[in-house]
């Protein structure tokens, strides 16, 4: 009988070596649920832009030459397109019709930056050194 009672202590000692982990997991559950309720949560501030609305550009006659750089990089003196070659050309003829007159450019942000600096170096190219405007459309 000594080994039998010997079995039967040794799978006691077996069943006594495991751990029922359901009490911990409901306590780590109701852990989370009370953090998630009592947290505070931050509104991040940020700023508020006004974007000029997108409008479209129409040939007016003004004392301006206005260089539109579209979304898709096509670029257009006065409703004409134009390549990124010929602007400087344009502007100068531009400048002779009407030398009073001043230049604007207006980018659409979808624009890539390098076709801006080229027609920004067109226009200095062209002889107009001043302060030239630049605006920026939202597609």
């Amino acid at each position: 009988m000594s080994r039998i009672d010997t079995v039967g202590q040794m799978m006691s000692d077996e069943e006594e070596a495991k751990i029922d982990l359901t009490p911990m997991l409901d306590v780590v559950f109701i852990m989370l649920i009370f953090f998630i309720v009592t947290a505070t949560f931050v509104k991040e501030l940020g700023l508020d832009i006004n974007k000029p609305p997108d409008v479209e550009i129409t040939k007016t006659e003004s004392d301006s030459i206005t260089i539109v750089i579209k979304a898709n990089d096509k670029i257009e003196i006065d409703g004409l397109s134009v390549d990124k070659r010929a602007v400087s050309a344009m502007i100068i003829r531009r400048k002779a019709e009407n030398p009073k007159a001043s230049v604007a450019v207006l980018a659409y942000s979808k624009s890539r930056a390098e076709t801006l600096v080229a027609v920004v170096d067109a226009i200095k190219e062209a002889g107009i050194h001043d302060s030239v405007p630049i605006n920026e459309f939202k597609d």
